[in-house]
Formats: C-alpha cells, sequence, structure tokens
C-alpha cells in the first residue's frame, strides 16, 4: 500500500513486557497498538496503520503529511 510512508515507532517497554507501537506523523497518537516479539510489532503496527488510514479516509479527514527523509 503506497499510503504507507509514514513513521512506525517500535519501542520495548519494561512496564508493559512488549513491544509498543506508535505513529508520530498523527497528532494526538500515543501508543496504537504493541506485539510480544518484534515482528509481531510490525505485523501489528502495519495492521494499525492500515485502520489508521481507512478510518481517516472514511471520515473524509486529511491525511497528515508524513514526515520522509530525502537521502542527500
Amino acid at each position: 500500500m503506497s499510503k504507507l510512508k509514514y513513521q512506525m515507532l517500535i519501542q520495548w517497554s519494561e512496564e508493559d513486557n512488549c513491544f509498543l507501537v506508535s505513529f508520530p506523523d498523527f497528532p494526538g497518537q500515543r501508543w496504537r497498538t504493541h506485539g510480544d516479539t518484534y515482528e509481531e510489532a510490525v505485523t501489528n503496527g502495519i495492521e494499525a496503520l492500515e485502520s489508521l488510514i481507512i478510518a481517516y479516509e472514511a471520515t473524509n479527514e486529511p491525511l497528515p503529511e508524513p514526515n520522509v527523509n530525502r537521502a542527500a
């Protein structure tokens, strides 16, 4: 899906004993999903991001601009 050009932050949480996933480009989004392994967090993160985009589109809310790094 070409709309998946958003940052996905995956961070280990000692408190939760799992990897937490967030999307910094989406305002008001703290931790969106998680996974017991890094791989599970990635899979769950992609699914959560797809759902987030669908929700924005369903309400005709404009998607935020992704923060894209440009190679020199």
